[in-house]
């Protein structure tokens, strides 16, 4: 699939945590990810915004949001540990994407 199919049947414009327009996967109703179904169906190929989860600005701002995003993902708080250089490393990927 061409890249502008893909953002048209499966993207949206959000504004970012300081007002920046940035385009972000459409959710289901119950807000899981169009492509959740007991598991991610395109995890080999999920895009920059899935690559980077948690490590956004907006959750790894401080210890109350990401405890809070911990509530919501079971991944969070298990599994491997990543350093403070890799998750920079995230955050950067997720900027020059324009993502939020």
């Amino acid at each position: 699939m061409k890249k502008d199919a893909f953002v048209k049947k499966y993207c949206r414009q959000v504004t970012g945590w300081e007002g920046q327009h940035c385009l972000s996967l459409k959710e289901k109703q119950n807000k899981d990810c169009i492509f959740w179904d007991s598991g991610c169906t395109v995890y080999e190929a999920r895009p920059i915004q899935c690559i980077t989860f948690p490590f956004w600005d907006i959750i790894v701002d401080s210890a109350g949001t990401w405890e809070t995003a911990a509530t919501g993902c079971p991944g969070i708080n298990s599994g491997t540990l990543h350093s403070m250089e890799k998750i920079k490393g995230y955050i950067e990927k997720r900027a020059a994407e324009g993502l939020v």
